[in-house]
């Protein structure tokens, strides 16, 4: 029997969406084994002065608990 559980992370990048998912699941593998995937629940674009300054996701990741 497997169980799994789920939490929610923000990660930023200045380099787009794509990477701001590859560091935040890199951040959170420092600390939580077992990760088997991640749904991107939220996109943000960071502006300032009219200019784009930076990409965020709001990630919930999910991993399985060790039995």
């Amino acid at each position: 029997m497997s169980v799994a559980k789920v939490i929610e992370i923000t990660a930023d990048s200045q380099k787009g969406f794509e990477d701001a998912v590859q560091q935040g699941i890199s951040k959170a593998s420092e600390s939580v084994d077992h990760i088997k995937g991640a749904w991107v629940e939220n996109q943000e674009v960071l502006v300032e002065d009219g200019k784009v300054r930076g990409y965020r996701v709001h990630l919930r990741v999910t991993f399985l608990l060790k039995a």
